[in-house]
């Protein structure tokens, strides 16, 4: 078995029986933004060159729930459905508030779909948010739930002068899945492709992640991102052509670019949902988020092609056709954009207060 065997010949494309689509989606971007030049006078003194512009961090009252709960009343706001509805709300994220107790019931209190609902927290590393958006539509497309609520959320995790401090950002995106006639864009097929591959982790009662180096591209993001994206299109019988756009997870500027390179994207097709070098890299929420900015814009007929990865080491990728709904649903709640623009930049020192960086002992 290789990377590149026909998926129709392992017939592994991931579909339900029926099709299911996006009924409602919202953002979230909390308005703090540190920006890297900061991080570099800290800790080398503005020597050397950046990865991004800056990242987003959350205030002194927001976590992983907070930012969920703002995002998922977004993507009601686009659905226009009574949350009683929902039969499922799963929260994907590598920075759940606790260790022992859901994020998910949170969310789902607060949004008023308890408790008549299936709740639970995902992990997968950057991709626990796209697992989440898989089992949802496995959920609706079997019937079990007419709605179902996947998101990706996360907050700045990063060592005090590491380089994931300079990306490790908060923010995410959250999606209600239901019945493909009230959608407004259908999911067309998905494949998933993981190996156990050591590229980042953290260890019980680590307060930060660790890094391998020499894994990070090769063989972790490049050939997981590569692999799941060209095994789906060759199921689907499409080329990078019939897509207006790609989304690829954003752990910085650099890699979502070349995987569309080697991929056969063009730069036009990936900018719309390339937000790293403004917010960072949100984890869990930032192929999401990169979803969210190109349904923002994206057209009736237009495909979109959306590629997770998640370190450890794994990629979702999904196809999706925009509907004529989109153009009616997207007004009734804030674009992504407009989280990016609403900023208020801050320094190191209060971005250690408001990130608890401080420990005393």
């Amino acid at each position: 078995m290789t990377d590149n065997m026909r998926a129709d010949e392992m017939n592994i494309l991931l579909k339900p029986d029926r099709d299911v689509g996006i009924v409602g989606y919202g953002a979230y971007v909390p308005r703090y933004r540190l920006p890297a030049l900061e991080i570099n006078r800290i800790w080398k003194g503005g020597k050397g060159g950046l990865p991004l512009k800056e990242k987003a961090v959350p205030g002194l009252d927001e976590d992983t729930a907070t930012m969920s709960i703002e995002a998922a009343r977004n993507s009601l706001a686009r659905a226009q459905i009574d949350p009683q509805q929902i039969r499922a709300v799963w929260v994907g994220s590598e920075s759940h508030p606790y260790a022992v107790k859901p994020t998910s019931t949170i969310v789902a209190e607060a949004i008023g779909a308890t408790p008549g609902v299936q709740a639970g927290d995902w992990e997968f590393a950057c991709k626990a948010g796209t697992e989440a958006m898989v089992a949802a539509i496995g959920l609706v497309g079997s019937g079990m739930a007419r709605y179902a609520l996947a998101i990706g959320m996360d907050t700045a995790q990063g060592r005090p002068g590491d380089e994931l401090e300079y990306t490790a950002a908060a923010g995410g995106a959250a999606y209600i899945f239901g019945p493909a006639e009230d959608s407004l864009a259908v999911f067309e097929g998905s494949y998933s492709y993981v190996t156990d591959t050591p590229d980042f982790w953290r260890r019980p009662h680590m307060h930060y992640p660790s890094h391998s180096f020499r894994f990070t591209g090769e063989p972790a993001y490049f050939r997981h991102i590569v692999s799941a994206a060209e095994t789906l299109l060759a199921a689907l019988g499409r080329t990078p052509a019939d897509y207006r756009y790609a989304v690829f997870h954003q752990p910085n500027s650099k890699f979502p670019r070349r995987a569309a390179q080697r991929l056969g994207f063009t730069p036009e097709q990936i900018e719309a949902g390339l937000l790293v070098s403004v917010i960072g890299n949100t984890y869990a929420g930032s192929s999401l988020i990169g979803l969210s900015a190109v349904l923002d814009e994206a057209e009736p007929g237009d495909r979109v092609l959306l590629v997770s990865f998640g370190s450890g080491a794994g990629s979702d990728a999904f196809s999706l056709e925009v509907t004529e709904r989109i153009s009616q649903r997207r007004g009734r709640a804030p674009s992504t954009r407009d989280y990016v623009r609403r900023r208020r930049e801050i320094d190191y020192g209060t971005y250690v207060r408001y990130r608890r960086k401080l420990h005393a002992h």
